[in-house]
């Protein structure tokens, strides 16, 4: 009787080849992510505060409002306009392409739509004539919120749709807090940060940001570290962590203020 053994074949690795083929797939499925998904952002500035921090870092949705040929990383000239596109909704917070320079990636809140009519009188947002509802609810002493080294007012806004949200008071009678009024034309909307006292928006030279500039919405913060750390700066990670903010969502909610 001839008895048979079965035998178990491993092939081997195919070497540089298969390493470049995994390589470039794999840079294929993170362009594929980056461009149809999510895109990491950090923030770089404060004027978002107290919503979003320097040092924050978030992914952003790039299908919320469809694709333009700003969602494909350096931006070719491939098509004009949006494709499934879905307008922002008033309170959103996106990242768009400044108008007049668009190397540069902006992040704010969009307050107006086309059409309506925006301006700011005694440092009260109003809206087609209507005032913004606006409720002081307190004070933030912290230098990592506010940038500054002394206690400053909170106001708490509602927009028509419901979205709330904080905003600071760094200077009352500000520069940006009496505008004249803002016609928003059509296919733009009218952006603003949460510093009110510290935020290039559409108030000033940002002006009015077409939709075609959008990238997308922000979502959530996956990383927040203080200091101007850098997250790869691993031993300071436990002074500067900011455990409390890690998973936010940054859109449609507001972070209650603490004194310290």
């Amino acid at each position: 009787m001839t008895s048979v053994s079965d035998k178990s074949v491993v092939k081997k690795s195919g070497g540089l080849g298969e390493t470049i083929s995994v390589v470039v797939q794999a840079l294929l499925l993170a362009l594929v992510i980056r461009t149809v998904l999510f895109q990491p952002f950090n923030i770089p500035s404060g004027s978002m505060r107290p919503t979003l921090l320097e040092g924050d870092y978030l992914f952003v949705s790039k299908f919320s409002y469809g694709f333009s040929k700003y969602s494909i990383p350096f931006a070719p000239n491939l098509f004009s306009g949006r494709i499934w596109a879905s307008e922002p909704q008033r309170g959103d917070i996106a990242v768009f392409r400044k108008p007049n320079d668009t190397s540069l990636d902006f992040i704010k809140r969009v307050v107006g739509l086309p059409g309506d009519r925006v301006q700011m009188r005694g440092g009260v947002l109003y809206l087609n004539d209507v005032a913004v509802p606006r409720v002081k609810v307190g004070q933030i002493n912290n230098p990592d919120v506010t940038e500054v080294n002394r206690p400053v007012d909170v106001y708490r806004e509602t927009l028509p749709n419901g979205v709330t949200y904080d905003t600071l008071d760094l200077t009352p009678n500000g520069i940006g807090d009496d505008t004249r009024e803002f016609v928003v034309p059509a296919g733009h909307y009218f952006m603003m940060g949460d510093n009110r006292d510290n935020s290039a928006d559409s108030r000033f030279d940002v002006g009015y940001v077409p939709f075609e500039n959008f990238i997308g919405r922000a979502n959530i913060i996956f990383f927040s570290i203080a200091g101007k750390a850098s997250p790869l700066e691993l031993w300071r990670w436990p002074s500067e962590l900011r455990f409390d903010r890690l998973l936010h969502s940054v859109n449609g909610t507001s972070f209650t203020p603490k004194s310290q």
